[in-house]
This record gives structure tokens, C-alpha cells and sequence, in this order.
């Protein structure tokens, strides 16, 4: 509820997103749409055209930014299958932590926000009175 939800449909092969928290704290940019992609599915490794689409960017939009993911080593190359590049999280690096937990609070946060509304409805319907004919 509180994360994207990436899932392959069989026919397609398209993800399908919702806006995740993250995204509503940083802003909706590209740069922070792949990190989101990755923090989400951080125990995979992905090569940068499934990034493109987890992130529901173009090919062209990520190879813009790609360049500074990786000068700033958010992105680490985890191994190569055939031709293939794999990347994932580079979750060793400090400023990754920190979007990390960062990524926790925020959902956190959420969590309780979402508990307290569903609180103060369950509340309202014990107060309202009843109807009479």
C-alpha cells in the first residue's frame, strides 16, 4: 500500500505502479524513480532496460542519469551473463543507508497516519446517532 508494487503481466511484460512514499517525499523525478525501483526490489539485480521500465522511465531518460548513479555509487554492477549487465543497490555505501532508512521512517509515518484515520472513523461511526423513522 505504502510501496510501488511492481509486477510483470505475463502478455506484457509492463510493470504497473503506485506512487510510493518515497516518491511523495523526494518528488516524482527520474533519478529518484530509479532508487525507489531499486530500494524496492533490492534483493534483485536488474540490467538497466528492466530498471527503465521498473522505474517507468525510458531507456534515454536513465542513460541520462545513469552516469551520476554511478559516480555517486548508489548503483553497483553485481555480475554479467552473457552480454548482459546486472546492477542492484549499492547497499554498502553510506548515503544509500541513510535513503534506507529514510525509506523506513517515511513508510512508517505513513503506517501510523493511515491507523489514526481509520481510528478517528471507527470512532465517528460509534458516536454518530442512530436514525429514527
Amino acid at each position: 500500500m505504502f510501496k510501488h508494487i511492481y509486477e510483470a503481466t505475463p502478455m506484457t511484460n509492463t510493470f504497473s505502479e503506485s506512487k510510493s512514499v518515497f516518491l511523495d517525499f523526494f518528488g516524482d523525478k527520474p533519478n529518484f524513480r530509479v532508487i525507489d525501483f531499486l530500494l524496492e526490489n533490492r534483493l534483485r539485480d536488474f540490467t538497466k532496460t528492466e530498471i527503465a521500465k521498473g522505474a517507468n522511465i525510458s531507456w534515454a531518460t536513465l542513460f541520462n542519469y545513469w552516469e551520476e548513479l554511478e559516480k555517486h555509487r548508489i548503483v553497483k554492477l553485481t555480475r554479467v551473463v552473457g552480454r548482459a549487465k546486472l546492477y542492484q543497490l549499492n547497499e554498502s555505501e553510506p548515503v544509500v543507508k541513510q535513503l534506507k532508512a529514510i525509506e523506513i521512517q517515511l513508510v512508517k509515518q505513513a503506517a501510523m497516519l493511515d491507523e489514526e484515520k481509520i481510528a478517528v472513523k471507527a470512532s465517528a461511526k460509534k458516536t454518530k446517532p442512530a436514525e429514527s423513522d
